[in-house]
């Protein structure tokens, strides 16, 4: 140790006094800082970054800056749940002169059940395909309505569209945006919108961001839940999606697009 202190260029007696010396308040808060930033971090499945732990110790009352939260996960080695998702889109090409984006050229909803959105994903069981149709209101970023099939048709888009219905009271005039996929520009689904006075809205050719906020669901869905494990069975892949949709992303999990609300909580207080 003597040798250390002169290389160093300390004194012997102040290293063994910085070595009995208490920890600062600073340090000591940090402590209780960071078990609670492990508990909001593990109460999340894994999957916030330094963003949404930042909001939710706002939320509970803790004032706290932005870079102390990265600095504490830091040293945790603490980090969101994201990956690189990427989507096929067959038959795109052939169903481009359908319809129009009505979505873009009206103003962004500012009440419940007056824009919802609807989409397709891939998820895998044992090797094989199975078909996720999901519905979202985007003013709340609420998943209302979803439906998992063997195969990518009308019947399933059917299925999610009529699940959100009988959950919800349907505004005046509805818009309802998809892309051009068959699945939604059949005749079938479009009765089902009509029957209902809805209108269709679907993307622009080329413009995958125009259902931008269904994209960013899946992103989330596929970074969070899906990859990384494998499912044996159907029933096993459906009850990871209702714990995850049902319980976790509507009623849990904080949404930047509306200021870090959960999207239960964000329709309680727009009631």
């Amino acid at each position: 140790m003597k040798y250390l202190c002169a290389w160093l260029k300390v004194s012997r007696s102040g290293y063994y006094d910085w070595c009995k010396r208490k920890p600062s308040a600073h340090a000591l808060e940090d402590q209780k800082l960071t078990k609670k930033v492990l508990h909001i971090h593990q109460r999340s499945r894994g999957t916030y970054g330094s963003p949404r732990v930042h909001a939710a110790l706002q939320t509970e009352g803790y004032d706290i800056g932005k870079k102390r939260v990265e600095r504490l996960m830091k040293e945790q080695a603490l980090v969101g749940r994201v990956v690189k998702v990427t989507r096929r889109q067959p038959g795109y090409k052939k169903f481009k002169v359908q319809g129009d984006n009505i979505k873009r050229l009206e103003p962004a909803p500012n009440k419940l059940n007056q824009v919802w959105v609807g989409d397709v994903t891939y998820l895998k069981v044992k090797g094989k395909w199975r078909y996720l149709a999901t519905v979202m209101d985007t003013y709340s970023r609420r998943i209302v309505g979803w439906s998992l099939g063997n195969d990518r048709t009308v019947n399933l888009t059917i299925r999610a569209l009529k699940h959100a219905i009988k959950r919800r009271k349907l505004g005046e005039n509805m818009l309802f945006h998809t892309d051009r996929g068959i699945e939604y520009t059949a005749y079938k689904f479009q009765d089902e919108l009509i029957k209902h006075g809805m209108r269709h809205s679907v993307n622009r050719p080329g413009h995958c961001t125009d259902n931008a906020h269904m994209e960013s669901f899946f992103h989330s869905l596929k970074a969070e839940l899906i990859r990384g494990r494998n499912f044996k069975t159907e029933n096993e892949l459906r009850y990871a999606l209702n714990s995850y949709i049902n319980r976790f992303y509507n009623h849990q999990r904080i949404h930047s697009g509306i200021g870090y609300t959960k999207p239960a909580n964000f329709e309680r207080m727009a009631a």
